[in-house]
């Protein structure tokens, strides 16, 4: 063999050994969120606390077996958010909070960062995990967004689980809704009054998850049950691409909870993204820039989760608290609630 022709087959396994330990270099990180709001630690029994911080472990156990084993960032996503739909402790699925009317509405919006791929489905009340439902408008539909009873149907269609509405009762949450309707009756009565009764519901109680796989790309996806009391067919943040998540294997991978209204009026996830991409910074310091300066200053309450492709994540939030997690390549879970 002659000399050129040796090297350039040594080059190629090179290449080729490079590549392989690129692929295999890659970390496995998983981050989530369970809320965020007035989680004064007064109110918060020690039982309570340890609730709260095994289920977000657990979730993060389940995410990270996945990732584990080779699936796809999206497969985690979907797999952690159907867990927190399952936990009434949380306003997501199971645990949803009730509308003015006693309704339980979800939303729901998942995102792929490598391919910008995107579902998402409002004001489902049939929908067991509303999160695959958004994965299934995504893969299985041309469209990105979905609602009502035009998405419960297609999720019939695409042999999702379908529940009676009754499945997502639970009595704590139908409490705060009587109390929230005891505080509106005391209340003089005006074409705005909802309003206020809406700004005094301090916990925003979504649910969401950021990942990084081995193959090296990120998703994120989130879930609620929205707004207790609310109205109108009101929808927040949730559902809406930029606002309430976002994912991009240039910048990075965003959940976010908190008042919804802010979050998409100033497209928080979506601007995170940017701001590293054209700003040059790192994961912590865009999450910063938007939660801590551009919401707070507008009067916006809430936090994100996020995470950049080379596994850096960082969470931000301007509120008392948020449920948050997250594990990473020892396959240890971390989760809190406090600063």
């Amino acid at each position: 063999m002659g000399r050129i022709a040796l090297l350039s087959m040594v080059i190629m396994t090179m290449s080729a050994n490079a590549d392989a330990q690129t692929k295999e270099s890659n970390p496995i990180v998983l981050v989530i969120h369970g809320g965020a709001g007035t989680l004064l630690r007064e109110n918060m029994t020690a039982e309570m606390e340890r609730g709260y911080l095994q289920s977000l472990e657990g979730a993060l156990k389940v995410g990270f077996a996945v990732l584990q084993k080779g699936a796809s960032s999206l497969d985690a996503v979907e797999a952690v958010i159907r867990v927190l739909e399952d936990d009434p402790l949380f306003n997501a699925g199971k645990g949803a909070v009730f509308t003015h009317d006693g309704r339980n509405e979800l939303d729901a919006s998942i995102m792929d960062g490598k391919t910008k791929m995107a579902g998402a489905v409002a004001a489902v009340t049939i929908v067991k995990h509303p999160i695959s439902a958004a994965r299934a408008v995504m893969e299985k539909s041309p469209h990105v967004m979905m609602t009502g009873k035009g998405a419960e149907l297609f999720a019939s269609e695409q042999g999702l689980e379908i529940v009676d509405p009754s499945y997502f009762w639970t009595e704590h949450r139908w409490k705060q809704l009587q109390k929230m309707l005891i505080q509106e009756a005391a209340k003089p009565q005006s074409p705005t009054s909802w309003k206020t009764v809406l700004s005094e519901d301090q916990k925003f109680g979504t649910v969401g998850a950021a990942a990084l796989d081995k193959a090296g790309n990120l998703a994120a996806g989130t879930s609620t049950g929205g707004m207790t009391n609310k109205r109108f067919g009101r929808v927040g943040d949730s559902p809406i691409i930029g606002a309430g998540t976002y994912a991009d294997n240039e910048s990075c991978a965003v959940s976010g909870t908190g008042h919804g209204e802010y979050f998409i009026r100033y497209s928080v996830a979506s601007e995170i993204g940017a701001i590293m991409k054209y700003k040059k910074v790192s994961v912590q310091e865009a999450a910063d820039m938007v939660v801590q300066k551009t919401l707070k200053n507008a009067g916006g309450e809430g936090g994100v989760i996020a995470l950049d492709r080379k596994g850096n994540f960082a969470f931000s939030f301007n509120s008392a608290g948020m449920y948050r997690g997250y594990i990473t390549a020892d396959g240890k879970p971390h989760a809190f609630i406090y600063k």
